[in-house]
């Protein structure tokens, strides 16, 4: 379906909120240990992004982002959005991201989605690529240090590693992280929570520990570019996996522009 055709039929059902479900459908697709939502284009065996909501946000709201899932669907992606639970009784959706919190094997239940959703919709689940914002992101980071080989890359917004950073990931990546100058949630450099008893990471302390964990020879990027607003640097040099880190010049969001630049990464990575 050409680009203007999927936008226009998108305008129309973000108003109608036919989007937020289980393909069309008004429910969520269930799993057993959770829900999620899926937006699916039409084309037979899609690639598929699977996008984490941030802190309070859920699945339903994510597929009504239309500058983050429009251009997907435009391309031929899937997407689905799956909903965090409440770590207590009243508290808002996120998710059990750090190490040794109490709650739901994400982890488990992340996989749960893909093969449910692979089965039901039939979906290129080797192409499935992990995003996520905020608290999203958060806990793409940590999946990927943990469990490097479960989705083909791994593409966190406005988030990392909190202190202390793992001093270690299981293997090598493709990572690709997206960040804004001026973002006052999860500022570049970190900030404490809770009182002090919280402290979000520095972000480029993080990508230290990524061409760590990538085998990169060097720490200056290999290259720089720009896409739009985005300033662009990457790592080739390295013995495994594929680094990239995009600023752009806002705050705590998902930028415009985000998913087809990422797109365009995914799909020139090589070959597994």
């Amino acid at each position: 379906m050409r680009r203007a055709a999927v936008l226009a039929l998108l305008a129309g059902f973000w108003g109608q909120g036919a989007l937020a479900g289980c393909a069309g459908d008004a429910a969520p697709c269930e799993t057993s240990d959770g829900t999620y939502h899926i937006a699916l284009p039409e084309v037979e065996n899609p690639p598929v992004l699977i996008f984490l909501h941030g802190h309070g946000g859920e699945g339903a709201a994510t597929l009504r982002n239309a500058r983050l899932v429009a251009p997907l669907l435009a391309r031929g992606w899937a997407v689905i959005a799956p909903d965090g639970q409440s770590r207590a009784p009243g508290r808002p959706r996120s998710w059990t991201f750090f190490p040794g919190w109490e709650g739901r094997d994400e982890t488990a239940f992340l996989a749960q989605v893909l093969a449910d959703a692979s089965a039901r919709f039939g979906l290129d689940a080797e192409r499935a690529v992990l995003g996520g914002f905020s608290a999203g992101a958060f806990m793409v980071t940590y999946l990927a240090c943990a469990t490097p080989g479960a989705y083909r890359a791994y593409v966190p917004v406005s988030g990392g590693f909190w202190r202390p950073q793992p001093d270690s990931c299981a293997g090598p990546v493709h990572l690709f992280q997206t960040h804004g100058w001026a973002d006052p949630v999860v500022p570049l450099e970190g900030r404490f929570l809770g009182g002090g008893r919280f402290q979000q990471g520095d972000i480029f302390a993080g990508l230290e520990l990524w061409r760590q964990t990538n085998g990169c020879v060097e720490h200056k990027p290999d290259g720089f570019d720009q896409t739009g607003t985005f300033l662009r640097r990457h790592w080739q040099g390295c013995s495994g996996g594929s680094l990239e880190f995009a600023l752009f010049p806002g705050g705590h969001t998902v930028p415009e522009g985000w998913a087809d630049m990422m797109a365009d990464w995914v799909e020139a990575l090589p070959a597994p």
